[in-house]
């Protein structure tokens, strides 16, 4: 044990002692998810710990001040500059201090705890026709104390404010421990009036020059003329002052009427030299988007409505007292804006899409239109908005100069412009360096701000002696120190700050060439490149359910970081840095909770693809090493039921056997409270012996197509198979099945046995490959293996001509049918359906296909978003029983119980059918059979 390792058990050992075992945690694991947020930086903390109380968290600075450790405070995690990273102990405030009081309507004031998430107090505002004003896109994982911390703004700063304007009391622990309660009194801090006074011409000639001037501390607000808020002042402060406990904060009213207009320009500076005329009619959020970032979007299949003509937009929302007076003001500025075209969006989901692009630009601009990755570090810059337009022509000179590309979106109506580019971090740091400091002074030159809404941290708190004279930065370092005189609360940010290049991330980290696991062929091959993709954006962090989305399940389940995709991407970081190994404990803890739902490749910006790195890090771990029980169980399991189909009934009545089939589940690695599912009396391919000659198939040249029996549909049910046949040859294709059985390689390839996954993909490929090379297709049934087939089979064998065209000739039996010109659904419009799409039909191969056709039939559907919990292996495998079942709890059970019992359940994946029959008591039915017995 190390001096370090003696002083963090000693640090533990206190902080424990004061706010009990369970709220610290110093291990490796846990420490490695808190380094970084969503910047560049890596910092690991001695500790991290989770108060519960204010009591907690003043005992936490406590400990911190008798120890000599640093303190830095943290709520997201969402902090892009560096502003949430520290070396001693990181507190979390978003596990527990997240209480919302009684909101005041007539006041329009709500107190809040520093962990409440926003998009929570909108839900709670809205109820009395209320919201808070900021909103930036990170709004349903950000929290209140982030935001001030940050003195966040989001789109709608433009007319409610900016946090720091909808801040009006603020309790807090600064540095000494002491508690102060921040308002519009500078005696609330002692030393506060005399300083301010002596300081009154810097704050009023060098800050507060622009509503986006963020650098720095915002001590403009101490001026008797501006109210002489010592709340405001400390929003911003990035945790460098106090710790806060809890906040009042001002709301506003939801206006009665809104309405989106899209305003088409030759390109995103030619938009900001028209922000005059746009601004003139009062908007309340005026954003802009370059076409590259909307090119972006429709890459990764997102849906983007049409757009006006143009290569920039401007999305501007109005607001009125009722439709009509917001359709006059969006007449009225059409005509005064010098835009190529425009358009008033009427429908209201059509304005939710779009508005949707510019909520996806953080994690979609995390790579170019190259595909090569693309980082923070100058993305919120901000300049006066009558200045925008130059600075945007000089910045694209900068960038062409320092050979960097970026997407560019942004607050055009206040001046304020994101970008990530793609910067040589990890190869030329010296060249990050550079560009920064060049970029610094551009802006300045344009009389801006290095940050616009971010705050500076460790990214551009260096660069403040750029933006501000010594004059200026000495009132900064005296404000802090009357906070915190130690220097124990965030230090390295905004004072005595850090070097920008210290801390790097990406600072020398190695390729890690594939190891005959996946190809990785969107990352070049390197699984380096392929888990640095997370960013930190912590959408997975987010409860998406209401839109539909499906991350994170285990951390909707769990509210731990552990069990983010952002918190196993830092360990699996830490892994290709050569600080972990793969057989760390840490690693295997931080995966077992991940479902490999693969709902992070589709909802995750950035594209992070965490149950393929789970797999890859399984085949790393234990390829030619011993395994799991379940490996060989779950995991083979297509190789048992081969044998299994042939004596059913006697696999059935073992399985009846209450204590042997108990003994049994232990044995295999599987929690013995789950039910074992029944084999068919007959399976599928032993049926289709007989069946496959008596197709009723009129016409002798009909076209064939392939059905691909998976394992589960062909042992348990054979029926849906069946139906599927039935459905084709009404359609007038006669059906095939490959010859020979053969598998996808899935449960292989959850549990990480590559090898065994690509000789039975390989075997597929020689079933397939003559049926596709004469242009048929092969329609899966089962929707974990159609996804294996469409996206596993490419990265696992990529240098097999055959794979590609096989890959692209499977197709979901809802694709098939809704690409047939003369095939339409029965009409059902008095039938209620419980619909359960399959993680990996969600996430790889889409659901669209599916809706259109439960639309035409005019049944009434509920859409389960989520994953059911079952997962394939995971829940099955002894230890998971009760997050499996507490995902289920999350989606597809509340949704069945609030349906009916005269519902249908509606799932085309089997472990989504065993799942809802072993916790809801209710059989579900494949789209095949809804089909069949309604034709």
């Amino acid at each position: 044990m190390t001096d370090q390792d003696v002083r963090r058990d000693t640090l533990a050992r206190h902080l424990r002692a004061r706010i009990g075992i369970d709220a610290v945690d110093i291990s490796r694991r846990r420490r490695v998810e808190y380094s970084s947020d969503a910047s560049n930086y890596r910092v690991l903390p001695e500790a991290v710990v989770f108060p519960r109380t204010d009591e907690d968290v003043a005992a936490v600075l406590e400990v911190a001040r008798a120890e000599g450790t640093v303190l830095t405070p943290r709520g997201g995690g969402t902090s892009v500059a560096g502003n949430a990273v520290g070396p001693g102990i990181v507190v979390d405030f978003s596990r527990y201090m997240t209480g919302i009081a009684d909101i005041d309507p007539q006041r329009r004031t709500v107190r809040v705890q520093p962990g409440v998430v926003l998009s929570d107090l909108q839900r709670r505002a809205r109820e009395h026709g209320l919201r808070f004003g900021p909103d930036p896109s990170t709004q349903n994982r950000c929290t209140l104390g982030g935001m001030i911390g940050n003195n966040a703004c989001g789109p709608h700063a433009i007319a409610w404010g900016r946090t720091s304007d909808r801040v009006r009391e603020l309790r807090i622990i600064d540095g000494t421990g002491a508690n102060r309660r921040l308002a519009d009194s500078l005696d609330a801090v002692p030393g506060l009036p005399e300083f301010t006074a002596r300081s009154l011409a810097v704050l009023r000639t060098d800050l507060g020059r622009f509503e986006r001037q963020a650098s720095g501390y915002g001590l403009e607000h101490l001026l008797p003329e501006r109210g002489g808020s010592v709340a405001g002042s400390f929003v911003g402060a990035e945790g460098t002052c106090g710790v806060l406990l809890e906040a009042e904060v001002e709301l506003v009213e939801l206006p009665p009427a809104t309405l989106l207009v899209v305003l088409g320009y030759p390109d995103l500076a030619a938009a900001a030299d028209d922000i005059a005329a746009v601004v003139s009619v009062a908007p309340v959020a005026v954003e802009g988007i370059d076409a590259r970032l909307v090119d972006m979007v429709r890459a990764h299949g997102r849906r983007v409505p049409d757009l006006p003509r143009g290569n920039g937009w401007l999305f501007v929302e109005l607001a009125g007292e009722n439709t009509a007076a917001t359709h006059a003001v969006a007449r009225t500025l059409c005509a005064a804006a010098g835009a190529l075209d425009t358009r008033i969006i009427e429908d209201p989901r059509a304005a939710a899409a779009l508005w949707r692009i510019r909520a996806y630009g953080a994690g979609l601009a995390g790579r170019t239109r190259d595909g090569e990755p693309a980082w923070p570090g100058w993305e919120d810059a901000a300049v006066p908005p009558a200045r925008l337009g130059a600075y945007l022509r000089d910045f694209e000179e900068l960038t062409r100069e320092h050979k960097v590309d970026g997407l560019l979106y942004g607050h055009i109506g206040d001046g304020c412009i994101h970008v990530r580019l793609d910067l040589p971090i990890a190869t030329a740091p010296e060249r990050f360096r550079a560009f920064l400091t060049d970029a610094a002074h551009l802006v300045v030159g344009h009389g801006g701000s290095l940050s616009g809404e971010h705050g500076d941290g460790r990214a551009r708190s260096e660069l403040l002696e750029i933006m501000y004279s010594a004059e200026v930065r000495a009132v900064f370092a005296g404000y802090k120190a009357l906070f915190d005189p130690a220097n124990i609360l965030n230090p390295g940010v905004l004072v005595d700050p850090r070097p920008l290049d210290a801390d790097l991330r990406l600072v020398g980290l190695p390729p890690l060439p594939r190891a005959d696991g996946f190809a990785f062929g969107g990352d070049a091959g390197d699984l380096s490149t392929a888990v640095h993709r997370c960013v930190g954006v912590g959408k997975c962090r987010a409860d998406t359910r209401a839109v539909g989305g499906f991350m994170c399940p285990s951390y909707l389940a769990t509210a731990d970081e552990k069990d983010t995709t952002r918190g196993r991407a830092r360990v699996l970081q830490e892994v290709v840095r050569g600080e972990l190994d793969w057989s760390a404990p840490a690693v295997a803890e931080s995966l077992d909770l991940c479902l490999s739902c693969r709902a992070c490749g589709t909802d995750c910006p950035a594209g992070v693809d965490m149950a393929t790195y789970k797999s890859e890090t399984l085949y790393r771990r234990y390829r030619r090493r011993l395994r799991p029980r379940d490996h060989y169980t779950l995991g083979m399991l297509p190789r048992w039921l081969s044998g299994a189909t042939r004596v059913p009934r006697l696999i059935n009545a073992l399985a009846g056997a209450g204590t042997l089939r108990r003994l049994g589940m232990r044995a295999a690695g599987v929690d013995p409270r789950r039910g074992v599912p029944e084999l068919a009396p007959r399976p599928f391919r032993r049926i289709w012996r007989r069946e496959s000659e008596n197709q009723q198939v009129t016409e002798a040249n009909a076209t064939t197509v392939m059905l691909w029996v998976d394992t589960f549909t062909n042992a348990f049910d054979p029926e849906i198979a069946l139906a599927a046949v039935r459905l084709l040859n009404s359609l007038g294709y006669r059906v095939v099945v490959p010859r020979r059985p053969v598998c996808c390689g899935l449960t292989w390839i959850s549990t990480g046995q590559l090898d065994g996954a690509r000789a039975r993909l390989r075997a597929t490929l020689g079933a397939l490959e003559a049926h596709v090379r004469a242009g048929g297709l092969v329609v899966g049934l089962e929707p974990s293996c159609t996804a294996a087939l469409r996206a596993d089979l490419p990265e696992l064998l990529p240098s097999d001509p055959r794979s590609a065209p096989v890959a692209a000739a499977v197709r979901t039996l809802a694709e098939f049918l809704t690409a047939h010109p003369d095939w339409q659904p029965p009409s059902r419009p008095g039938l209620s359906m419980v619909v359960q799409p399959h993680c990996h039909h969600y996430s790889v191969l889409g659901f669209e296909a599916d809706r259109r056709i439960f639309a035409q039939m005019g049944v009434k559907v509920t859409e389960v978003a989520g994953c059911c919990g079952l997962a394939g292996n995971f829940g099955m495998q002894k230890g998971h029983y009760e997050i499996s079942a507490a995902v289920a709890a999350n989606g597809i059970l509340p949704a069945i119980d609030g349906a009916g019992p005269d519902a249908v359940v509606v799932a085309d994946g089997f472990s989504c059918r065993t799942q809802a029959a072993h916790l809801a008591a209710r059989q579900g039915r494949h789209l095949a059979q809804i089909l069949l017995e309604d034709s």
